[in-house]
């Protein structure tokens, strides 16, 4: 699976919203089951995101199809993903996961009813939200061991986490991440990579200053995230123009990455009047793969 630039969340129990999703942009859609609906409206969202997956089947969607369960510790887990599994999303999103455990139940409820729906086992992705609670970002090393093969990514939360701390803010006096949102989304970006898998960078809340929007997505991409969530249409090009590598960027990268096909065997090259190593291929050919 390529990387995704750009996550929508669009509220699963807003039929206006779910009919215009194709024409968003965005690389991939979450029908929104947690958060964007009232608790009245949880049974109404499934049916409606039902619907808007069964209208979508894949191979002639615009783009993937993801769906927010609520929490496993919220009692409608279970009843969520009963209710859209037959639609088969290409991924389920976790939030307020504590830890690879959660994770682990979640893949292993996908397992009995892909079989029952007789979908292919495995086929269903899942992108946690790692930090939303106080003891989660604790865990966040043992993706890396914990042999999840339905991982998509590991993505944050900086909202809920502010919640669960009691904090008034999660901004510094800068207007930048206070310091403990700054950590755990440096400790998500590495148990991605460590786990060998895309790091998601977090909403921007902000959906009128596509300016900021921009610099924060571009400082995301060069710190190693491949894509972000959004919560407006309107952030969806500025998203994925950011997270596009540049002409520039591709043409050096193809340089690099023939600089070393012409010198099979080295584990250093020279180009440019510089000594290039593994790791400058090994991003070489990430930027290539974000290009495709």
């Amino acid at each position: 699976m390529k990387p995704i630039r750009s996550f929508l969340f669009i509220p699963g129990d807003s039929e206006k919203k779910i009919a215009k999703a194709d024409a968003t942009g965005a690389d991939a859609i979450i029908f929104d089951l947690e958060d964007a609906v009232a608790m009245d409206n949880k049974a109404a969202a499934r049916k409606l995101t039902a619907a808007a997956l069964a209208d979508r089947p894949p191979g002639k969607r615009v783009c993937q199809l993801w769906v927010r369960i609520n929490p496993m510790d919220s009692g409608m887990a279970k009843d969520d993903l009963a209710a859209i599994i037959a639609g088969q999303p290409d991924g389920i999103m976790l939030p307020k996961a504590n830890s690879p455990a959660d994770v682990a139940t979640l893949s292993q409820w996908l397992d009995a009813m892909e079989m029952e729906s007789e979908l292919d086992t495995g086929s269903v992705k899942i992108l946690p939200l790692t930090t939303e609670t106080a003891i989660a970002p604790f865990y966040l090393g043992e993706y890396a061991s914990a042999g999840l093969t339905r991982l998509y990514g590991l993505t944050w939360g900086a909202e809920d986490l502010a919640a669960a701390l009691g904090a008034s803010t999660n901004l510094g006096a800068d207007g930048t991440w206070a310091f403990t949102y700054k950590m755990v989304r440096s400790m998500c970006l590495m148990a991605a990579h460590a786990s060998g898998v895309e790091a998601v960078e977090t909403v921007y809340v902000d959906f009128r200053d596509s300016e900021g929007l921009r610099t924060a997505c571009l400082a995301a991409r060069s710190e190693g995230f491949s894509g972000r969530m959004a919560i407006h249409p309107a952030q969806v090009p500025v998203i994925n123009e950011a997270f596009t590598p540049s002409e520039k960027e591709v043409a050096h990268a193809a340089r690099v990455v023939a600089a070393f096909a012409d010198n099979p065997g080295s584990g250093v090259v020279g180009l440019d009047g510089k000594m290039l190593d593994v790791p400058h291929l090994k991003a070489a050919q990430r930027v290539l793969a974000q290009a495709e």
